[in-house]
């Protein structure tokens, strides 16, 4: 079996998001955003799940045709959340999955061939987590706190996560940072191994989870490895309601 036909995959979605309620639902070219999400992930598995704590978002899914589970509404991450819905998925199908992947619901533009590259990383039998990233085209945005930076080793293995640009580049003039080294945006897409997927939604923060914010952090700080794969798509993610004006001005 293709390791693709056997693989889960997840789409944690709040109603509740504290700068823009209601955001997986928002029209964007005459569907919700969650929709849209949903159909970049089922072009690479028959096996996807919207995973929310809101019956709003759970009848929408149902009734574009999706399928949805309704899970915790005190879930500290998009990751707790992805578990809780993984456990009720393989007990609702009887059946074991070899990879589960956590698409955010709020990328719209995602394509597939995303999902995919992080997928077949888990044909590679040391691969415990697999994430995203890409190479910032602008100079001033690896100096956004909001833009998370990733570094990692010759074998595509994640060294550090961080809002501050890293490497820091000594002696040279902050405007000429991105000509002297490539840095590296990470997206926020995750694939797990069940097994690992369960083993990190137990670990309490650490130290450098609670400075970064980031909860990848955390895993690194424990001795689990995160492979990092390149892609060059640039997705449009919504945090905002200015965000969707945006997004909504451009495909006019």
């Amino acid at each position: 079996m293709a390791i693709e036909e056997n693989s889960l995959i997840l789409i944690p979605a709040r109603y509740a998001s504290t700068r823009f309620p209601g955001k997986p639902l928002v029209d964007i070219a005459g569907k919700p955003m969650i929709q849209h999400v949903y159909e970049k992930a089922a072009v690479v598995s028959d096996h996807v799940y919207v995973a929310t704590d809101d019956k709003r978002i759970y009848d929408a899914v149902l009734a574009f045709g999706g399928r949805a589970v309704m899970t915790s509404d005190t879930h500290r991450s998009g990751t707790d959340r992805c578990y809780e819905a993984y456990t009720k998925v393989k007990e609702l199908l009887q059946r074991n999955f070899d990879v589960v992947v956590n698409v955010q619901g709020d990328e719209p533009f995602i394509i597939p061939e995303q999902i995919e590259s992080l997928i077949v990383r888990f044909e590679e039998p040391a691969v415990q987590i697999a994430t995203l990233a890409k190479p910032f085209e602008k100079n001033d945005e690896i100096f956004d706190p909001n833009k998370v930076k990733v570094v990692f080793s010759t074998n595509h293995t994640a060294l550090y996560f961080s809002r501050n640009p890293i490497p820091y580049c000594r002696g040279v003039e902050r405007e000429d940072w991105l000509a002297k080294t490539p840095f590296y945006k990470h997206v926020g897409m995750y694939a797990y191994r069940p097994e690992i997927l369960k083993a990190v939604t137990s670990i309490p923060q650490g130290v450098l989870e609670q400075a970064e914010s980031l909860e990848q952090l955390r895993w690194l700080e424990n001795g689990y490895t995160i492979a990092v794969s390149i892609t060059n798509h640039e997705s449009i993610g919504i945090d905002t309601p200015e965000d969707l004006e945006k997004l909504k001005e451009l495909i006019q």
